[in-house]
């Protein structure tokens, strides 16, 4: 079985349309209020402004997701950038975002690999690649604890078991802060921890679409 942790890439973007990904299209985090109602609802104006804004991601900052990949099929990513390219997220109630940190926007695992670990995963695979780079202090996420939070993101209780902490507390979308500092171990863990999901995630056929889980929020503490 094929395991790897890849960079985003937009080919990778749109493979995880196949996978019926809610973050393909989610635009909370990648416009304001203002030009999402501009955009519209139908899915293909949504997915091209998506790739709009990876794509000056990837060319204003660089790296901005990892997405894993088992026997060539995309089973979970996560998309990460500098609060200041995340335009969505001044509208959040726990906004702004540290300066010194930057934010995970978009967290998704397929519904039926969720409770093996594959989040964990790709928090690691993050603080890998940040702590790698350097120069950058915390990862911050704002998450969610009841109705009415943003889509694609993930439970309180998911990222308060990843390593998080509560920065800035909230009822409905808390902002948790992780200090890289103390995730220097896990730039070697990585590896070992794909390898210790060898015969727990095996791709399969993709459930029929009213089957499936519509977001990372809400059931699932640990992803």
């Amino acid at each position: 079985m094929a395991r790897r942790i890849q960079p985003l890439t937009l080919d990778l973007l749109e493979r995880l349309q196949q996978q019926d990904c809610p973050c393909r299209g989610c635009l909370t985090w990648a416009l304001d209020p203002v030009h999402r109602a501009r955009v519209g609802a139908t899915a293909e104006r949504r997915e091209e402004a998506k790739d709009a804004w990876v794509s000056e991601l990837l060319r204003e900052w660089g790296s901005c997701g990892r997405v894993l990949v088992v026997d060539q099929v995309p089973l979970a990513a996560v998309l990460y950038a500098p609060p200041a390219l995340v335009p969505g997220a001044g509208s959040v109630p726990t906004a702004p975002a540290s300066p010194d940190a930057v934010l995970v926007t978009d967290i998704w695992v397929h519904p039926r690999h969720r409770r093996r670990g594959l989040g964990r995963v790709l928090v690691q695979a993050t603080a890998r690649d940040l702590v790698v780079r350097g120069g950058i202090r915390a990862v911050e996420a704002f998450a969610a604890a009841g109705p009415g939070a943003p889509a694609c993101t993930a439970p309180v209780d998911f990222w308060l078991r990843t390593g998080f902490r509560t920065h800035r507390g909230h009822p409905v979308v808390p902002r948790v802060r992780m200090d890289l500092r103390s995730t220097v171990s896990w730039v070697e863990e990585v590896e070992a921890a794909l390898e210790r999901l060898v015969g727990v995630v095996r791709p399969g056929p993709v459930p029929a679409p009213e089957a499936l889980v519509p977001a990372v929020r809400g059931d699932d503490g640990d992803q």
